[in-house]
């Protein structure tokens, strides 16, 4: 059985993990959330425990750590913060496997003029601390696997491409379920995927920024 400790368990792309999880004796889930009565409907799994609180609590965080085989971070906020507190946390742990998930544009990847739409959708300094942390992560001695996103969509379509490091990034879009499936084959296969930052998006839409932009104005 796999021990997988989900941080920011309410998240969209975490909860549809979980639902793929959900019962499965393979696996033991413990989850991360401010709020528990946001999945207090989870409470009858019968693999899945629920503990209130945030990763800015590194007491907590250290002590959920305990025995876990992966670590899933789905976070927002103060994230070179938050990658510090996880890092350390595993390392006292003896956790190794963290997968992460951000946005595009950690590199500089991403293509014009998708690349500069996302840097201003973001913001300098939103996009500077998401890069600092993922530095943090890089540069421990963790199986880390960090996930780039494209710009996400509630689309139940699971249809994706990956690039690595090093590479350009392809396209502008991703569904959230694509996030997620990708999620569960690491969690299946780790080592697969180890010391690896890679990019989603869904095939041929690297000229679709202005549908985001659609979408965008329609919120």
């Amino acid at each position: 059985m796999k021990k997988i400790l989900i941080l920011g368990a309410n998240g969209k792309i975490a909860r549809i993990v979980e639902q793929r999880l959900l019962n499965n004796e393979n696996y033991e889930l413990t989850l991360l959330l401010r709020h528990t009565d946001r999945l207090k409907q989870l409470n009858s799994a019968n693999n899945i425990k629920l503990v209130e609180g945030s990763v800015g609590d590194i007491k907590l965080l250290q002590s959920v750590m305990n025995d876990q085989d992966i670590v899933y971070a789905n976070l927002n906020g103060s994230m070179e913060q938050w990658a510090k507190n996880i890092v350390e946390s595993m390392q006292v742990s003896n956790v190794n496997k963290l997968i992460w998930i951000t946005g595009s544009g950690l590199y500089h990847e991403v293509p014009d003029p998708f690349g500069s739409w996302v840097e201003n959708y973001v913001g300098h300094e939103s996009k500077e601390d998401t890069r600092r942390a993922a530095r943090i992560i890089e540069n421990s001695d963790l199986s880390y696997t960090i996930i780039r996103a494209a710009y996400m969509t509630n689309d139940e379509e699971v249809n994706y491409e990956l690039t690595k490091k090093g590479e350009s990034f392809k396209g502008t879009m991703i569904s959230r379920a694509s996030i997620a499936d990708f999620v569960v084959k690491i969690i299946n296969d780790p080592q697969k995927y180890a010391l690896e930052s890679f990019g989603i998006s869904k095939p041929g839409t690297d000229d679709m920024l202005n549908e985001i932009r659609k979408i965008e104005h329609d919120i």
